[in-house]
């Protein structure tokens, strides 16, 4: 059986703390898809196409990386898609303890399904895809915390 791990996401935008979660979870797995989540009440700054696009770009040369869309529940999305981990990363006590919550939940939804948190790197730790997002909006300069090369 393949292991197949599904990293979700919104990606608006991939941040270097994103690119770093898969790359260094690469070995642990046979295919990691980068699901990029839709939520229709939710307001994106790059359309779902860019989102794509710029996640594609960043694992252009990762053989084992899929990029895809869902709507609907992650873990329905892992069931249709054979996957038996989702990849989360965190920065913060805070996000472990919303991501625990979810994780339960997951595994009372789907019990063969496990989450797999890994801990960001202390250098970027401090990014996240909303303080782009608004650095980006106001003319900042982002490439300190996109993937290298990545254009938005």
């Amino acid at each position: 059986m393949s292991k197949i791990a599904v990293f979700p996401g919104s990606f608006d935008p991939i941040t270097k703390g994103h690119e770093s979660i898969v790359l260094r979870t690469l070995p642990l797995f046979d295919e990691i898809i980068v699901a990029i989540g839709v939520n229709s009440v939710k307001k994106y700054l790059f359309d779902l196409d860019k989102r794509i696009s710029l996640v594609e770009q960043v694992f252009k040369n990762e053989p084992k990386v899929r990029v895809d869309s869902f709507e609907g529940l992650t873990v329905d999305y892992c069931k249709k898609n054979k996957a038996n981990y989702i990849l989360r990363g965190l920065r913060t006590s805070a996000d472990f303890e919303f991501e625990r919550s979810i994780a339960m939940i997951n595994k009372t939804m789907l019990d063969d399904l496990e989450t797999i948190f890994i801990l960001t790197t202390p250098e970027l730790s401090a990014i996240n895809s909303t303080i782009v997002r608004d650095i980006y909006r106001n003319g900042g300069d982002v490439s300190p915390f996109v993937p290298e090369g990545l254009e938005l």
